[in-house]
């Protein structure tokens, strides 16, 4: 049976945006997203992170760092007994440094690759899912891929709003002031 997901976007959205997370310790979980994952959990979505790492391609940091990052984000949001059913990330830059990452790639959002990638692993109600992220390129994946998108104002969403979505192609369909309030809006 299908089940529709939430595909949330990770720096900005989930945690505090403070450039590359180059360490466990700079991650930091945004107020109130385990809340919202939870909520989403027992509303029956899917809920799945879809990030672009290309710190991997810059080389930043190695992919390990990426995977321990995200064991912590877990962690985190269990307080709350909230769980992810997925997590896909980008590592590719196209000028990056490090082999094999530093290629083009169809999962670099604003590409869907990372949205194919999870349609192939779940069973899923594309006509009933969802895009949060707090960028520009989160809200044109999202309608690259035929969904709806959130664009949430934690992250660089209110600066996006004021200086890119004026003139952006790409429309959101609601904005919020945090993962939270968009998870609310979707269940409301």
């Amino acid at each position: 049976m299908k089940k529709p997901a939430v595909f949330m976007d990770r720096d900005g959205t989930v945690n505090e945006q403070m450039g590359y997370i180059n360490h466990p310790d700079r991650f930091v979980l945004l107020p109130g997203v385990g809340k919202a994952i939870h909520l989403l959990n027992e509303a029956g979505f899917l809920t799945i992170i879809v990030t672009n790492q290309s710190g991997v391609a810059r080389g930043y940091f190695p992919v390990d760092l990426v995977y321990q990052v995200h064991e912590k984000m877990k962690r985190l949001i269990k307080k709350d007994g909230a769980t992810l059913d997925g997590i896909y990330f980008c590592p590719h830059y196209p000028q990056g440094k490090v082999s094999p990452y530093g290629t083009p790639c169809d999962c670099r959002k604003p590409g869907i690759g990372l949205i194919r990638e999870a349609e192939a692993s779940f069973d899923i109600d594309m006509d009933n899912s969802w895009v949060i992220g707090d960028r520009s390129t989160d809200i044109k994946m999202a309608h690259r891929a035929g969904l709806k998108g959130i664009l949430v104002k934690t992250g660089y969403g209110r600066g996006d709003l004021k200086y890119v979505f004026p003139e952006f192609p790409f429309q959101p369909s609601h904005v919020a002031e945090d993962l939270l309030d968009a998870v609310k809006w979707i269940l409301g």
